[in-house]
């Protein structure tokens, strides 16, 4: 069953301004379904790290979007998203979809957290983000020409965050998906190396691919004087979590909305006719 907009209360978006719940919010607000936005810059604000934050966001909302910050793989996530989901349950939130990650431990233990609160849930456990090339911290290095990182052959079906947003929209609003495991990829496994190149291709530029060392890339990371919890994280998922386990496709995509995933070729090209990957002139 199909919520209709009179019988919603407020959907609240966690990260609301990131790469999903951007895309989210816009979505429903294109709905007219009422919408919240939970972020440090939000009024009311939100904060995974100041808990007298959450009773603003969380107060009259009747679901919510889940995205940890900085990661559901992050050590300590499972526990702040289990205390959420159960505070947000106590509120009178009736449903929760959590957006969680392939083959990351504290990830799974999150989402049996959400799955143990008590409200209706939905799980979408993703694949490694197409737009990490170009909306994330990938990006400058796509700029610069060389994209270098610590991971050799093996394959990621990576996954397009559009097709996030419409699974989590139908899970935000439709009954038919509650309590189902949505395990999101794209349609096809491509190395980091291939994905590069189709980027290389599509933005008419020589962009290259280069394997560097694990020490290398700590150093490279350091150098930017990124936040410690970044590069930890960063260090994790490209030295443990890319190590082979997610080498495999699953129907996660057409399970929820009924179609093919969106291939990484579109994507390319749709973000370069963007201008996203042109050459500073």
């Amino acid at each position: 069953m199909t919520v209709s907009q009179h019988d919603m209360k407020p959907i609240l978006i966690l990260g609301g301004t990131g790469k999903t719940g951007r895309r989210i919010a816009e979505q429903l607000a294109q709905r007219n379904l009422p919408v919240r936005i939970g972020s440090r810059g939000a009024t009311p604000s939100f904060d995974w790290d100041d808990r007298s934050s959450w009773p603003g966001a969380v107060e009259g909302a009747g679901a919510v979007y889940i995205c940890y910050y900085p990661d559901l793989a992050a050590p300590g996530a499972a526990e702040a998203v289990g205390a959420f989901a159960e505070f947000a349950v106590g509120m009178g939130v009736k449903r929760l979809v959590l957006l969680s990650g392939r083959g990351e431990p504290e990830a799974q233990r999150a989402e049996e957290r959400v799955q143990q609160s008590g409200a209706d849930w939905t799980i979408l456990r993703c694949s490694w983000f197409m737009q990490n090339f170009s909306e994330s911290f990938l990006l400058d290095a796509v700029l610069s020409g060389e994209v270098a990182l610590p991971v050799g052959a093996v394959g990621e079906p990576f996954v397009d965050t559009d097709d996030i947003a419409d699974a989590a929209v139908a899970a935000l609003s439709d009954d038919r998906h509650i309590g189902q495991l949505y395990e999101l990829t794209g349609p096809r496994m491509l190395t980091f190396a291939d994905a590069v190149a189709e980027i290389s291709a599509a933005a008419g530029r020589d962009i290259r691919f280069v394997e560097i060392s694990v020490a290398d890339f700590k150093a490279g990371l350091t150098d930017q004087q990124l936040p410690q919890e970044l590069i930890d994280l960063l260090m994790m998922l490209f030295t443990e979590v890319l190590d082979g386990r997610n080498q495999h496709v699953v129907d996660g995509v057409s399970r929820a909305l009924g179609r093919a995933p969106r291939d990484f070729t579109d994507y390319a090209n749709n973000a370069a006719a963007a201008g996203i990957w042109a050459e500073a002139q």
